[in-house]
């Protein structure tokens, strides 16, 4: 929900190449006092007998043993390659955790959740889902495979793991009842040890830092002698208050998250947010504290290993957004002399909460490190006032500001559109500057010698941010022995990653791009039956890399590939011939799965424009069968027609079932990730919301019924979040569909008045859009049942719990068939076991009754 744009090329904290292999659309499924109240109604409506017979001891609801055994499978690891690719780690996520850690008491301070007992984070950034534990890590050898299963401490909630640059050791933070513990493991013999006396505190997404020797962990902890936290007034000391004084500046809805709204917030937020900020030598066990402690948002060193990069949160704080708006002062410490910290003050930022929808606030923002020497801060600063509506010939301007920090500040270049980012090399007269145009979905690689006094800013890409057939990828980056992370070059060239969206689909390639010429070579690109990705290079060549490789039919298994010679091949197909080596032998967990048979689907809409889904048929499908079927989708918002239809996703990857693709256990087909493009002008993006959206599920249901496999009679639909506001909208305005399932949806889109989704006008821009794609204004007509299930500690501003009951209310009073399912202590992503069990017992049900075994007869006509 930030203000900065996302960017594919930007990079991650590991120093290889990595993206999701699923697009957002498929990863839309990765306050306790509610909660309790609501535990004691998962529905509010009569239970159908079908979920009645299944129901656990618990009280939930369990879906059908052959579905169940598939939900309970584990799934595939996510790999972790070390800098110097002598190793990798394969971390198995907790996929869905018990109940028990899914209700651990949090309090909601400012855009965090942090739980009372050991000030850990409860949520994903965003506040989305509850923060994931690690069940197994496995360290595998490179290249031989030899694989060593870690001793992960008893009780363990492990996060993600970071190497250091040498790749001798790794660490990771490990969440127990009373406190973060920072867990430091050896790469050479796969030993783990507690650093004893050291508390974290990630409430404000502080990582874990190595420094330049390899051996020192810059971390925030929880302050030495802090007590008990404030205990909440049993009499209010006085109202709670808020005033404007006229002043105009609007608030996006999503910043609205979580807010603090008493005196008391404000003395938890100070509780629980203060942080020591800590020298951790993971070799001698000693702790060094630097500085006082304060509510440290941010803690970055510098490459030198020297200066540290602090951003402290202090008062006034504001009750109607997160504190990434709060006044906070920024400032470069010395810690060379960690007993006397010299400091020197960078910038003053007031309380930002009144910036532009969309939009960034004025004056110093985005500060990082140059990622070679000397210490050298760069940031942007708006020269439009932050504001997209403004016409402004340069929208930002980059600064810079060398050691020791004294000086004046210098104007690096100016850019057209808003900044997004800089993408460093290895050699110093490298950087690429990423900027990004919201009015027409667009962004551009700026490359600029940062040394010279007036540099010229050389295009590198230029292309629609809607675009993925050209996406260039993004840059593959390297670990350099400071820690600094950098693009790897071969010269004057880099190298990108990407994941090769084609008209049949993801095919992943690995490029070297030379910055001069421009002119770019394919070095690998995955076959056409499989989804295999560029993981890292595995030497100081470029001739043998780690690949990460499945089919439909093989789980996810790393490859050592080598380059070979050069052949003749196609536009877009790789110029070398490769060899390949396995080096991991994972098993696949859910072999039943594999009779489920999916294709490619391509079509048109009525107005000509080019769409696609992928259809997944049930075991034991028989062509030219029609069955009953469910059409999932996620609406996505384009400024160009031409790049709405591109194809995205595979299917050639490993197939994995999870929430509604469970159905296809049950003997539905499913047409999954139909496209759902809504085309027009951003600044306008809903206008002609409601025609689109039919005629998307229109064209979609019509084509599974041209092929024979969808029966017109017995279609559903589902949707989360954007796509649950999709899926009510058509049972409103269509005659589709006989019954649908919204998961965490927004139905009263007025009840978001500063934008939601693309669109950035407010409810008093444009009224009518903002009445017309609700479809609580519709629930007098809205007769097709609707099973409505929502997260009873839903974190997201645009989709708060209060959405689906007022819904439920409106249909129940005017006569519709409506079932709501509150699930209690579940955030926008549904993470406990027994919920996820819910859900599909839910959905199973609720399909069963109106469309497998519905009456053959065609709904009436909206």
């Amino acid at each position: 929900m930030s203000a900065k744009p996302k960017n594919p090329l930007w990079p991650r904290s590991t120093d290889v190449a990595t993206f999701p292999s699923a697009s957002h659309k498929e990863l839309v499924f990765v306050s306790v006092s509610l909660a309790r109240l609501l535990a004691a109604a998962l529905s509010v409506a009569v239970l159908p007998a079908a979920l009645a017979a299944s129901a656990a001891p618990s009280g939930y609801s369990q879906p059908p043993k052959n579905i169940l055994d598939v939900l309970h499978a584990p799934s595939p690891p996510v790999p972790f390659v070390s800098p110097t690719r002598q190793a990798m780690l394969l971390v198995s996520w907790t996929e869905y955790p018990a109940m028990s850690r899914v209700a651990t008491p949090f309090l909601k301070l400012a855009g965090a959740r942090v739980e009372i007992a050991n000030h850990s984070k409860h949520d994903t950034p965003g506040g989305y889902g509850i923060a994931p534990c690690a069940q197994a890590i496995s360290l595998v050898r490179l290249p031989d495979g030899a694989s060593t299963p870690l001793a992960l401490p008893v009780g363990a909630c492990p996060g993600e793991p970071v190497w250091a640059a040498d790749g001798q050791h790794f660490a990771f933070a490990n969440t127990t009842h009373d406190a973060v513990e920072l867990w430091v493991g050896n790469a050479a013999t796969g030993a783990l040890r507690r650093m004893p006396g050291v508390r974290l505190n990630p409430m404000l997404d502080n990582g874990l830092q190595w420094l330049p020797d390899q051996k020192t962990l810059l971390v925030p902890t929880v302050p030495a002698g802090l007590g008990a936290p404030p205990p909440e007034p049993v009499v209010p000391s006085g109202p709670s208050i808020q005033q404007t004084t006229g002043a105009q500046g609007e608030s996006s809805t999503y910043e609205n998250r979580d807010t603090l709204n008493s005196p008391h917030d404000e003395d938890l937020f100070d509780y629980y947010a203060s942080s020591q900020v800590t020298l951790v030598n993971t070799a001698s066990g000693s702790v060094v504290l630097v500085g006082k402690p304060a509510n440290h948002e941010s803690l970055d060193a510098a490459p030198d290993g020297r200066h540290v990069l602090v951003t402290r949160i202090h008062k006034p704080y504001s009750y109607v957004t997160t504190h990434e708006r709060f006044p906070r002062e920024v400032e470069v410490w010395d810690i060379a002399n960690p007993a006397k910290v010299g400091i020197a003050k960078i910038a003053s930022i007031p309380l930002t909460d009144r910036v532009p929808v969309a939009g960034v606030p004025v004056g110093p923002r985005e500060f990082s490190w140059r990622q070679t020497e000397p210490a050298t801060l760069v940031w942007a600063e708006a020269l439009d006032g932050g504001d997209w509506k403004v016409d402004a010939p340069q929208r930002d301007k980059v600064m810079l500001l060398k050691a020791p920090f004294t000086a004046a500040p210098t104007e690096v270049v100016r850019l057209a559109q808003r900044y997004v980012g800089v993408l460093w090399g290895e050699r110093a007269d490298t950087a690429v500057i990423d900027e990004f145009d919201e009015n027409r979905h667009w962004r551009r690689g700026l490359r600029v010698n940062f040394d010279q006094a007036k540099p010229e800013a050389k295009v590198v890409w230029d292309l629609s941010s809607d675009e993925k057939y050209a996406n260039p990828g993004r840059p593959v980056f390297r670990r350099l022995a400071s820690g600094a992370l950098v693009m790897r070059q071969d010269g004057d060239a880099i190298f990108l990653s990407g994941l090769g969206s084609s008209p049949d689909g993801d095919r992943p390639f690995l490029d070297r791009l030379d910055l001069n010429t421009l002119q770019s070579q394919r070095l690998f690109r995955s076959d056409k039956t499989a989804f295999e990705r560029f993981l890292a290079f595995t030497g100081p060549d470029n001739t043998h890399f780690l690949t990460w490789h499945q089919t439909p039919a093989s789980p996810p298994n790393a490859l050592l590939r080598t380059l070979g010679a050069t052949v003749d091949a196609a536009t877009g197909e790789a110029k070398f011939a490769t060899s390949a080596a396995a080096i991991t032998h994972l098993p696949d967990p859910t072999p039943e799965v594999r009779a489920i048979q999916k294709r490619l689907v391509k079509y048109k809409r009525a107005d000509g424009l080019d769409l696609s889904f992928t259809l997944y048929t049930p075991p034991g499908y028989v062509e030219g069968t029609r069955v009953p079927t469910i059409l999932y989708a996620y609406p996505l918002d384009y400024a160009d027609p031409a790049k709405a239809g591109q194809v995205t996703g595979s299917q050639a990857t490993f197939t994995r079932l999870r929430q509604y693709r469970l159905l296809l256990l049950a003997g539905y087909a499913i047409i999954d990730n139909a496209s759902f493009p809504i085309v027009g002008d951003p600044k306008r993006a809903y206008d002609s919301y409601m025609d689109q959206l039919v005629a998307d599920a229109k064209a979609a249901v019509d084509e599974a019924v041209r092929l024979g496999v969808a029966d017109p009679e017995r279609v559903g639909v589902t949707g989360h979040s954007h796509g649950a506001l999709m899926t009510v909208n058509l049972l409103a305005h269509s005659d589709l569909f006989r019954a649908g399932v919204a998961t965490s949806g927004s139905y009263n889109k007025t009840l978001t008045p500063f934008g939601f989704q693309s669109e950035r006008r407010s409810v008093w821009d444009a009224p009518d859009v903002y009445m017309k794609v609700s479809p609580f204004f519709y629930a007098d007509k809205l007769k097709t049942p609707v099973l409505i299930v929502h997260g009873a500690d839903d974190a997201n501003p645009g989709t708060t719990p209060l959405q689906a009951s007022k819904l439920y209310e409106a249909l129940r009073g005017n006569g519709g068939t409506a079932r709501l399912v509150m699930l209690p202590h579940e955030p926008h992503w549904y993470a406990a076991m027994e919920s996820n069990e819910q859900l599909i017992a839910e959905m199973v049900s609720w399909f069963d009754q109106y469309v497998k075994n519905a009456p053959p007869h065609k709904l009436a006509a909206k």
